[in-house]
């Protein structure tokens, strides 16, 4: 009975709602559309929500691979990117910067070095530029990109741009690839490597071994840039995809960024923009690295043929690193903003079902989807951007609010001055 009262009652309510759609299409009109409300500054715009019959002019032109742009119509960028194999501190700072004090025993968890313990030091790949195709020189990194931390550079495009990344793999033994997300790119160009059909020619791309140079070229069409909710520019990500989970938990990711044609300065970033920042938050699983019997070998007293440590939950636990950027605990630099400037900031999850982040950020709000928030939700490989003009001068706490995840020190601190 309650069954047939249900059906019956959802019947008459889809009939009502149908019924009200033709008469709203006989008087010219769209139904209004949830979130269509959008915000200025400190008060809603009075836009009217976009009608069905007018969401056309937002639709990808598929008859064209590039959508709208035109052959050699944009800039070619190009970045000479290795993966290299580095020494990476959690906690440089030697201290839970949040706190101001020397790490506590649940601290140490993770970061204490001991005899069976790993610490807070391990070996890496990551991604990392340099300045020609020579490889001999790295492109140092500014003050302004301090921040970034374990990911890589970040490659700046604007809508109908080729962008060009001269990879060189680094690695003594390991393979490894660039594969980005959002552009354009022929298979020879996908960075990643599965029985996709194709010939050798085309698969090169796929697993560039230890000291071997590929050039990947990707073209930027209108799909790959803001769509027409978005600010000026948006974040896509790239990462090694020959054994995905363990290349990107042993630091292999990088943003992209794409900007609205017209949009962009001489290097590729939005122009009504006066900073940008890039918070990757992820549980880096050192016990999935390609470098766990390394690090073992070079930071405890142990190695992976003590099969009991390996499979012990403790020291499992004491390898996840809940990190913003690669730092714990406060320890990440950089994140230094000013008073009233406009601020883009991009946010990349990764990791798996563990990796569910809420970035919060303290004493400021921000602006997303014509929302105003001060918490944003994050799943796996997952991409949102934000716009913030910061207000309130002082320094904050910028950190996933999942207890377990506070806990684990998936805290930093940004500035406004």
């Amino acid at each position: 009975m309650l069954i047939a009262l249900s059906v019956t009652l959802l019947g008459s309510l889809s009939v009502g709602l149908i019924q009200e759609s033709e008469a709203a299409k006989g008087q010219g009109v769209g139904l209004p559309q949830i979130g269509s409300n959008k915000v200025c500054g400190d008060r809603l715009c009075s836009e009217p929500a976009i009608s069905h019959s007018s969401q056309k002019e937002y639709q990808i032109d598929t008859t064209s691979q590039t959508g709208e742009c035109k052959s050699n119509e944009g800039t070619t960028r190009t970045f000479y990117i290795a993966a290299d194999e580095v020494e990476w501190d959690y906690a440089p700072l030697g201290l839970n910067q949040m706190k101001a004090h020397e790490f506590n025993e649940d601290e140490n968890v993770f970061v204490e070095n001991t005899p069976d313990r790993i610490g807070s030091k391990y070996i890496k790949a990551l991604y990392r530029e340099y300045t020609d195709e020579t490889f001999s020189k790295l492109k140092p990194r500014t003050s302004e990109w301090q921040h970034l931390g374990t990911l890589g550079p970040i490659i700046h495009a604007e809508v109908c741009d080729a962008i060009k990344v001269v990879f060189k793999n680094n690695s003594d033994e390991l393979n490894y690839s660039v594969h980005p997300h959002g552009v354009f790119y022929d298979k020879d160009s996908e960075g990643s490597e599965y029985n996709d059909g194709t010939s050798v020619n085309n698969r090169s791309d796929g697993i560039v071994a230890p000291g071997q140079i590929h050039t990947y070229n990707w073209s930027v069409p209108q799909r790959a840039g803001p769509g027409p909710n978005d600010p000026s520019s948006i974040v896509w990500m790239y990462h090694s995809h020959v054994d995905s989970p363990m290349d990107t938990n042993s630091g292999l990711v990088g943003p992209i960024v794409i900007t609205s044609k017209g949009m962009a300065d001489s290097t590729g970033r939005p122009m009504d923009v006066d900073r940008e920042m890039v918070s990757l938050f992820t549980v880096s699983d050192e016990n999935s690295s390609h470098y766990l019997c390394e690090n073992l070998e070079k930071f405890t007293d142990e190695t992976c043929d003590n099969e009991k440590l390996i499979e012990d939950d403790d020291f499992a636990e004491s390898n996840l690193m809940h990190g913003i950027n690669g730092y714990v605990y406060g320890n990440l630099p950089g994140q230094t903003v000013q008073k009233g400037e406009h601020v883009r900031w991009y946010l990349i999850g990764m990791g798996t079902e563990v990796d569910l982040h809420t970035p919060h950020w303290h004493g400021n709000t921000v602006l997303w989807n014509g929302m105003r928030v001060d918490v944003m939700e994050l799943m796996p490989a997952s991409l949102k951007t934000v716009d913030f003009i910061p207000d309130n001068v002082g320094t904050w706490m910028f950190h996933c609010h999942v207890n377990d995840h506070i806990s684990a020190g998936m805290m930093s601190l940004f500035k406004v001055i």
